[in-house]
């Protein structure tokens, strides 16, 4: 349904779901506006019309923050059916028809990029040979968070990140595997998801 929409109305769609999803209710005409630069509410209110028709938002006239999103758009997105919660004991799965769990947020953003683990260095970590790591764009993090960088000749490595006094180690979750020390390296990326393709 994406490919039906012009650039503007896709990045008034793609705000409107990010906020929904991250706050929990839409944006007003207003702070549309204001994102996008435009000065007349009725330029805002002509890609609400055209999202509307396309069916992928409802709005109520008489509410402020009254922009929700179809269960059409959930559909045409990324998100799956929520079964409810799973426990080790015994329960019942209960798929409500509109209950969805939106991945966007965490795998679909413009920053994220995937990277295709190889061999056993992380397997302490549950990553094994073959896993997907979803990666955020980011050249800082924070110690002992697992990131991806990159030596002074270009490679990269993914493990765990602890800067010491003069180097930084990168230590792997596999206790055969020793820890890798760098004098000069820059972090690529911070590792937020794993996507075991083979289950």
């Amino acid at each position: 349904m994406s490919s039906q929409l012009t650039d503007r109305q896709q990045n008034v769609y793609n705000m409107i779901r990010s906020l929904i999803v991250k706050r929990g209710y839409g944006p007003t005409v207003r702070e549309i506006g204001e994102h996008f630069g435009i000065k007349s509410p009725n330029g805002v209110m002509c890609h609400l019309r055209a999202l509307e028709r396309k069916g992928l938002i409802t709005r109520s006239p008489n509410k402020s923050r009254a922009i929700e999103l179809t269960s059409a758009a959930d559909r045409s997105g990324h998100s799956l059916p929520l079964g409810g919660v799973v426990s080790g004991k015994p329960s019942r799965l209960v798929f409500e028809e509109n209950d969805r769990v939106d991945f966007s947020e965490m795998i679909f953003e413009e920053d994220r990029f995937a990277l295709q683990v190889s061999g056993d260095s992380m397997v302490d970590a549950k990553i094994d040979d073959g896993d997907y790591v979803i990666v955020r764009r980011q050249s800082q993090a924070v110690p002992g968070q697992m990131v991806v960088v990159e030596n002074s000749e270009g490679e990269s490595m993914l493990g765990f990140y602890f800067p010491e006094a003069n180097r930084i180690r990168i230590q792997a979750a596999n206790n055969a595997v020793p820890p890798t020390y760098l004098n000069d390296a820059k972090i690529v990326g911070v590792a937020v998801s794993v996507v075991r393709p083979n289950i």
